[in-house]
């Protein structure tokens, strides 16, 4: 027998947030068909935007045969993903989680359908260009903070756990993720990157339909909609940076994976590339230990998605983080390089359950109605953190040489586990999750 979502409601903050809970009832549904869609909309979304990354840039690339020009297009795309995700979580909470999603999918399929156009028509200058790439990637962060607030009322009508739902949810971001690339470059070889960006509004367009026909309006109250105007407005961002500093548990969460982030991400982009070309000379190295971090992401996802609330959420944070700060150690020794895959694998299975667990922990202690903000805020913290990565490492390459970043790289990854063990809020995370679908 499964479970279905009553809706009880309770006033979190006096006069101000509605927060409502979604407790357990009996039903015959394993899985509904509104999550289902869900699913579906968002790996084809997500797809669709790992499809526009490789080909856009790759149009700028032969159509100014500028590498300027291409870096420029990317830094377009990004900085709006940091801007909506702290000013844009507001009208998330007040316009509605659904009516964001299909929003935002509209506006990134005709951004993107208009690149091709406008191409293959009267021509594109590459300033227009620009402005369609900023104004796509504006909506498409708040779509992603929509989609992840909507996320639990769609799990509380099925039989499964918010951890599990979780678990899946980053099973399809991660098979999106995987296929995407490759994807891409085999369709830019057979058609062309201004055809393929003709072929990824599909994508959005089916997850617009799909959201709108088969997500229903959403049961919890959205943000407190008196207070109007700009100072309204402010109030309201400030209320949700406040709440999110507020609640220690929630806040040491966020704060510890926001590090671990900063300084473990740019091993993938930046020093893995330096590191494979001075110790072993060759490509194919680097796409076997890539290759490793992929596989290792997936059975860890799949292994999670078995056991999710089975252990304790403390020890699979501290374990995952743990885990791969021991396995980046063998970096230093320069050994064979199916050693250094094997250790990115490992690394992987134990670090992947974190992220859909990092969702669950946020989904159960924040209001209904202020999950756009907190997610927005999270976006835009995630999307600064890489590049300060980057350009951390990138210093350390240039001034300290490899073999000293590499030790800087495993001392900090070490500390982040030691921080977390010493920390006492998060020793307020509990057991394991229980097994009904509840946002606390």
């Amino acid at each position: 027998m499964a479970w279905h979502g009553m809706l009880s409601c309770r006033i979190y903050l006096p006069g101000r947030v509605r927060h409502c809970v979604l407790e357990s009832v009996k039903t015959n549904n394993p899985i509904s068909r509104p999550l289902l869609a869900f699913f579906i909309a968002s790996t084809l979304s997500r797809l669709g935007n790992n499809l526009a990354a490789l080909a856009i840039p790759w149009f700028v690339l032969t159509t100014t045969s500028s590498a300027t020009n291409t870096a420029l297009s990317v830094a377009v795309g990004t900085v709006p993903v940091i801007l909506t995700g702290i000013f844009g979580g507001t009208i998330v909470d007040r316009v509605g989680y659904r009516q964001s999603s299909i929003v935002s999918d509209i506006a990134s399929g005709i951004s993107t359908l208009l690149i091709p156009t406008l191409h293959f028509t009267v021509g594109i200058e590459f300033w227009q260009l620009l402005v369609l790439v900023f104004a796509g990637a504006l909506l498409d962060s708040p779509g992603v903070s929509a989609r992840r607030s909507l996320f639990p009322d769609l799990v509380a009508q099925t039989g499964i756990t918010l951890d599990r739902a979780n678990a899946l949810d980053a099973m399809t971001g991660r098979i999106a993720s995987l296929i995407g690339a490759p994807l891409a470059a085999i369709l830019i070889a057979i058609i062309g990157a201004p055809s393929l960006l003709l072929l990824t509004t599909a994508g959005f367009a089916i997850s617009a339909l799909l959201f709108g026909v088969f997500i229903p309006a959403p049961l919890e109250s959205s943000a407190d909609r008196s207070a109007k105007g700009i100072r309204g407005y402010l109030a309201e961002i400030r209320e949700g940076f406040n709440f999110m500093t507020g609640d220690q548990v929630l806040f040491w969460v966020f704060l510890s994976f926001s590090v671990g982030s900063l300084i473990a991400e740019p091993l993938y982009a930046v020093i893995l590339q330096v590191y494979v070309n001075e110790k072993y000379g060759s490509a194919e190295n680097l796409g076997f230990i890539l290759a490793g971090l992929a596989v290792g992401s997936l059975v860890g996802n799949a292994i999670y998605t078995a056991l999710s609330g089975r252990l304790p959420r403390r020890d699979i944070i501290i374990g995952g983080f743990g885990i791969r700060a021991l396995a980046f150690t063998v970096f230093v020794f320069v050994p064979s390089w199916w050693i250094i895959a094997a250790a990115i694998f490992i690394g992987a299975v134990a670090l992947e359950p974190v992220n859909p667990l990092y969702h669950t922990i946020m989904q159960e202690r924040i209001p209904a109605g202020m999950r756009g903000r907190i997610y927005g805020f999270s976006n835009a913290i995630q999307m600064t953190t890489f590049p300060i990565g980057i350009v951390i490492y990138d210093f350390l390459l240039d001034n300290q040489g490899l073999s000293t970043t590499l030790v800087i790289f495993v001392i900090a990854n070490l500390l982040v586990p030691l921080s977390m063990i010493l920390n006492p809020y998060l020793r307020q995370l509990g057991p394991a999750a229980s097994s009904t679908s509840r946002l606390a």
